[in-house]
């Protein structure tokens, strides 16, 4: 497991620390109906621990409302959720992580979460998304 690292939304409200899986080795994105939209890319996070602002965090649950989305009800950004796959670990929005950028990683891991495991489909992996700067 990693040390703990600083995070927070854009605005500010909520600041939150989390110790992440294997560090940023493992980011990704799903191509889920939900996170399609969204469009962050993850790390996965063994725990969140927010320090300011969990009265600011706003809740979304949908389809078989395991996976708990929390964005910041100020600013409106997407800092975590609880993994449908395993609820007692997190997925944080590396956007959201002190001095790191989504554009920092290429390619990302998709995963398959239209053909969910918990769904009875296959999951694994999509595909795979680059960035490549100019």
């Amino acid at each position: 497991m990693s040390d703990k690292m600083p995070a927070q939304c854009h605005c500010g409200e909520v600041v939150f620390t989390v110790a992440l899986t294997n560090g940023l080795n493992a980011v990704m994105r799903c191509n889920c109906s939900f996170c399609r939209m969204r469009g962050a890319v993850m790390a996965p996070a063994l725990s969140v621990e927010v320090i300011k602002g969990k009265e600011k965090l706003t809740e979304y649950r949908f389809n078989s409302r395991t996976a708990a989305h929390y964005f910041c009800s100020v600013c409106g950004i997407y800092t975590f959720h609880q993994r449908r796959s395993n609820p007692q670990h997190f997925a944080v929005n590396v956007a959201c992580l002190e001095g790191v950028s989504p554009f920092d990683f290429s390619p990302v891991r998709v995963n398959d979460g239209i053909n969910h495991q918990n769904d009875g489909g296959k999951g694994g992996v999509a595909g795979w998304l680059f960035y490549q700067p100019e």
